[in-house]
């Protein structure tokens, strides 16, 4: 029974909770937020103070030593007096009071803490006014980041000045900031940098490996497509295998007639002799990057991936850029006729596709709904290489 009630640990921790919220913190800067803080204790109840008084005297005992300490705790004990028939006229503690947020922190060791963050709190929204909120919603951000706040701030004074700067992130001058620094506080800095600069710097909705860069206007490393033609009569200067940056792509002097994506590497390298036709090695959900090549939009398009739920998903994407996408080997005979090489898919989706022809959805349906195994999937590179070529011939035909 005595575990059940409030000892000095407990209250520790319990305000521990509301410190790890940043609730103090924020109070220390508006003061008039804060009220004397009431917290009930678990005390002993009348049937326990009967069964074991002498346990109940110990934890009375252990309130009042550390109400009454040297270093007194900082606050106050509420007591409850009451008369108990067999043991008559007693008091126990029923809550403790904190008078002031000074009192809180110091019972939680944390002053130094707190008076830093007031400290920096006037620091930076001296420089950068618009950051009251932010700070506030984050205070322990704040102390986080105490020893490179200089520097954060010098980036705000440079993007501020220089929106939307238009260079690599390698090449800012700002004394003691280099490229790690920027990659090891993104994520803050994307807050911060949102607060400061105005909505027509700042490009909103922009994901991906890039979307620091995208988002506040530097350059960024270019997105690569890695094609290979498939008839050597229509290389480029004898090369057959290349990888370019998307933008190139978009422009590529030499188009094909037939566009085959696939998603394995070694899949794309051994791909079949295909008349002015090129192979694109597939990049998964990353296919966006072709939606640049509008030449593309021109051409049959044809995509071959996984047999499980995510290469249907990839078909649903890429329809959304080159709505003529067709598919090939992911259709059932090809997933039934493989079963001793079916593998388990790690996570596969369940959501619905839209664009799937009807065909395509019924074995998608039955991946996601695990009709012939739970979480099945079929591997493109398990694919016989004769199905391949039987298959290209197919489309060759067309």
């Amino acid at each position: 029974m005595t575990a059940a009630w409030t000892r000095i640990q407990d209250l520790k921790d319990r305000l521990e909770k509301k410190w790890r919220k940043g609730i103090f913190l924020a109070q220390r800067i508006t003061p008039e937020n804060f009220t004397p803080l009431r917290i009930p204790l678990k005390h002993p109840t009348a049937r326990e103070l009967a069964h074991d008084f002498a346990a109940a005297r110990d934890w009375v005992a252990h309130w009042v030593f550390h109400e009454s300490a040297p270093d007194r705790a900082g606050f106050d004990i509420e007591w409850h007096a009451f008369t108990h028939r067999s043991l008559g006229k007693n008091r126990l503690p029923a809550a403790v009071i904190f008078p002031t947020l000074a009192d809180v922190v110091s019972f939680l060791g944390k002053t130094r803490q707190t008076e830093r963050f007031h400290t920096l709190f006037h620091i930076i929204t001296g420089r950068f006014p618009p950051l009251a909120g932010l700070l506030l919603d984050h205070p322990l951000t704040v102390l986080q980041h105490d020893k490179v706040w200089e520097k954060l701030l010098s980036i705000l004074d440079f993007m501020t000045g220089h929106p939307r700067p238009g260079i690599y992130i390698r090449q800012l001058e700002i004394p003691g900031v280099d490229t790690k620094f920027i990659e090891t506080h993104k994520a803050w800095l994307v807050k911060l940098l949102t607060c400061v600069l105005p909505e027509t710097a700042v490009d909103e909705g922009i994901k991906g490996p890039a979307a620091f860069e995208n988002r506040f206007g530097f350059l960024s490393r270019p997105t690569r497509v890695r094609f290979r033609f498939l008839d050597p009569d229509r290389s480029i200067m004898g090369l057959s295998d290349l990888e370019i940056p998307a933008h190139d792509f978009a422009r590529l002097p030499v188009q094909p007639d037939t566009v085959f994506i696939v998603e394995n590497d070694i899949t794309a390298l051994s791909f079949p002799f295909f008349p002015n036709a090129l192979v694109i090695f597939g990049r998964g959900y990353s296919l966006s990057v072709l939606s640049e090549a509008r030449w593309l939009t021109n051409k049959p398009v044809w995509y071959w991936g996984d047999l499980d739920t995510h290469g249907f998903a990839m078909i649903d994407m890429i329809r959304h850029y080159f709505p003529q996408t067709r598919s090939f080997l992911m259709d059932e005979d090809t997933l039934l006729s493989h079963p001793p090489l079916w593998g388990k898919e790690p996570s596969p989706i369940n959501r619905d596709l839209p664009l799937l022809t009807p065909d395509e959805a019924r074995v998608y349906d039955a991946l996601r709904y695990h009709t012939h195994a739970p979480n099945l999937r079929l591997e493109q590179e398990r694919i016989s290489f004769t199905i391949v070529r039987r298959a290209v011939k197919d489309i060759q035909r067309i």
